[in-house]
C-alpha cells in the first residue's frame, strides 16, 4: 500500500506543486513529498518485511533519510508516529490503523516548534480524526472524507491560501498518499496526472529568510535539543528531527553556508540542500509558463544540470541551467531527468550530468525523450561548469554539444573528501596509497591521486601537480567549511600561484571539504 501511495502522490506531484504559496515561494512541495516517499520505498526493497518490525523501521528510517523540504520533514515524522504504532503488530486491522494516524498527527505536530493551521498538521488532523470504521477500508474512507474537509477550510485559516484562492499544498499531497493507500487496497488503477494549467505562486512578498536550508547529519555529539537550539538563531520555519542515530535540519535563513559550518561541528555531514528561494520562484514560474508559450517563441536550446550544494547551483542557475538535485550517493533517478526535461520551454535541451554515475541516468533519459533532449557527458561538476559557461539559449543543440564537449574538457577537476573504508590503492602513476578510514583524499578529474594531510594540503599539493600556466583556480568549500577557511586557502593559493586569478565561494557539494577547478 505504501509503495501504491508513492506512485499515486507521484501522478500529483506537478499538481501539488502548483498549489503551494504559503509560507514563502519554496515551491517544490509535491516534489520534496515525492522524494520522501520515494526513499520510504528504496528502504523496504532492502529491509526484511517479514516482519512488521522491519516495515515499521524501513518507514521511519526512510522517511527521515529521504526527507525534503518543509513538508517532507514533517510527513517524515507523520510517518514515524504511524510506524512507532505498527511495529510490534503481526497486522495492521482497523483499530491499529486507527492508532496509528492518531500517533501519526501527535508526532507532526510535536515536530513543530510553533505549529501552523491550515497546512499539512491540520489535514493530518482531519485524517485522525475521521478514521474511524470496523474495517481498514471503512478507516480509509471516513478519514479521507474528514481530511477533504479540513483541507476545504484551509483558506479560512491561512489568509495566504485564500488571497490565491487555493488549498494548502502540503495537506493535499497527505491527502495523496492516503488515497494511494486506499487505491491499492481496492485495486484502482493510477489515474492519468492533471494537465496543469495555473501555478499559485504567482506573486509574494519578499520573506526575511531567503534561503531554504537543510542538512542530514550522523554521528552526532550533541543531542537534538541542543543541535535545535544552535540553529534556532539563523532563522525561521525552523525543524530539526532525529532518529537512528541521525539528525535532520530544515531552516530558512539568510546564512546559510555559516549555519551549516556551525552545525557540521558536531558531527559528520552527510547531505545539505541550499535553496535560494526568490531564484525557485522564477523557475516556477518559467515551468507555469513551459506549456504556454508559443512554438515560435521557443528558443532553441535549453539546459538541464545535475547538481547540489547551494553555490554550485546558483552558478548553474545562473548561466541558464534548470537544477536536478543530485551528485555523488545521491544520483537522480532517470524520471527525474525526464521531468525535467520536460519542464524546459526549448526546442532542444541539453543535459550536464556531471557524475560519471550519473551519465547512464542523462542517457537513459534522452533515450526516453525521442530526439528533444541531448547528452553533454560531464563526468565532473568542474567539467558541467565548463561546459555551462559555453551554452548559448539561441544556438542550436547539435552546435552546443560540440562546444559545450570541448569546454568541458579544458577544465580540470579536484576534489577534496574523506576516505569512506581503510584500503590500499594504486594511482595511474603507480603510487600505492595506503588509505585508513576518514583519511583526506584528494581526486583529479575523478582519479584518487592524493591522500593524507590537511583538506587544505591536498588542494595545494594537487593544484602542484596539474598547474601549467592557466587562467582561473576557482574554490568551493564543502558545507563545513567556513568563510575564514576559505578565504585563508584562496591567500594560500594566490601566493603559490601569483599568475593565476583565484575565486572562492561557499556551497560546494555535500561529502567534500573542497571542489576546485582549473581553467
Amino acid at each position: 500500500m505504501l509503495r501504491y501511495a508513492t506512485d499515486w502522490l507521484g501522478v500529483y506531484r506537478e499538481e501539488v506543486n502548483a498549489l503551494n504559496v504559503y509560507p514563502v515561494p519554496d515551491g517544490d512541495t509535491g516534489t520534496n513529498m515525492h522524494l520522501t516517499m520515494q526513499s520510504v520505498r528504496r528502504e523496504l526493497d532492502t529491509a526484511d518485511v517479514s516482519s512488521m518490525a522491519g516495515v515499521a523501521r524501513a518507514i521511519s528510517y526512510g522517511a527521515l533519510l529521504g526527507a525534503r523540504g518543509n513538508s517532507g520533514v514533517i510527513l517524515s515524522q507523520l510517518l514515524k508516529g504511524f510506524a512507532e504504532v505498527i511495529k510490534d503488530k503481526a497486522e495492521v486491522d482497523a483499530p491499529t490503523l486507527i492508532r496509528a494516524f492518531d500517533a501519526a498527527q501527535k508526532s507532526g505536530y510535536g515536530a513543530v516548534m510553533k505549529p501552523v493551521e491550515g497546512t499539512i498538521l491540520t489535514v493530518a488532523r482531519g485524517i485522525a480524526e475521521g478514521a474511524r470504521g470496523d474495517s481498514v477500508d471503512m478507516v480509509l474512507e471516513n478519514a479521507l472524507f474528514k481530511g477533504q474537509e479540513l483541507l476545504d477550510q484551509t483558506p479560512e485559516m491561512l489568509p495566504a491560501l485564500k488571497q490565491a484562492g487555493v488549498i494548502d499544498s502540503g495537506g493535499q499531497g497527505y491527502l495523496y498518499i492516503v488515497q494511494g493507500l486506499l487505491a491499492e487496497l481496492r485495486g484502482d488503477q493510477l489515474p492519468a496526472a492533471p494537465e496543469i494549467t495555473q501555478y499559485a505562486a504567482q506573486s509574494f512578498e519578499n520573506e526575511e529568510f531567503g534561503f531554504c536550508t537543510e542538512f542530514l547529519m550522523s554521528e552526532a555529539t550533541k543531542p537534538i535539543e541542543e543541535i535545535r537550539e544552535l540553529v534556532s538563531p539563523f532563522g525561521d520555519s525552523l525543524l530539526v528531527v532525529g532518529a537512528e542515530g541521525y539528525v535532520k535540519g530544515h531552516i530558512h535563513t539568510n546564512e546559510p553556508d555559516e549555519l551549516l559550518a556551525t552545525v557540521g561541528r558536531y558531527g559528520r555531514m552527510l547531505k545539505t540542500k541550499v535553496e535560494d528561494m526568490s531564484e525557485q520562484h522564477t523557475e516556477i514560474l518559467a515551468m507555469a509558463g513551459a506549456t504556454a508559450r508559443a512554438e515560435e517563441e521557443l528558443p532553441l536550446s535549453g539546459l538541464v544540470a545535475v547538481a547540489n550544494g547551494y553555490g554550485l547551483v546558483k552558478l548553474f542557475r545562473s548561466l541558464g541551467a534548470r537544477i536536478v538535485s543530485g551528485g555523488q550517493t545521491a544520483n537522480p533517478s532517470v524520471q527525474d531527468i525526464v521531468d525535467a526535461v520536460r519542464s524546459v520551454s526549448a526546442e532542444r535541451v541539453l543535459v550536464l550530468p556531471n557524475n560519471k554515475n550519473v551519465l547512464m541516468a542523462a542517457e537513459r533519459a534522452v533515450e526516453l525523450m525521442e530526439g528533444r533532449a541531448v547528452v553533454v557527458p560531464t563526468r565532473t561538476l568542474g567539467q558541467g561548469m565548463g561546459a555551462a559557461l559555453a551554452f548559448q539559449e539561441g544556438t542550436p543543440a547539435d552546435e552546443l554539444k560540440e562546444a559545450m564537449t570541448e569546454a568541458a574538457g579544458a577544465v580540470t577537476t579536484f576534489e577534496v573528501t574523506r576516505a569512506s573504508r581503510t584500503t590500499n590503492i594504486t594511482t595511474k602513476k603507480g603510487e600505492t596509497l595506503a588509505i585508513a578510514e576518514g583519511d583526506v583524499i584528494g581526486l583529479q578529474d575523478d582519479e584518487l591521486v592524493q591522500a593524507g594531510g590537511s583538506p587544505e594540503d591536498s588542494v595545494l599539493k594537487m593544484l602542484a601537480g596539474a598547474y601549467a600556466g592557466q587562467e582561473i583556480i576557482t574554490v568551493f568549500g564543502g558545507p563545513q567549511k567556513s568563510q575564514a577557511d576559505l578565504d585563508a586557502l584562496a591567500g594560500r593559493i594566490g601566493r603559490e600561484f601569483g599568475s593565476a586569478e583565484v575565486e572562492a565561494h561557499a556551497g560546494g557539494p555535500d561529502l567534500y571539504d573542497y571542489l576546485v577547478t582549473l581553467e
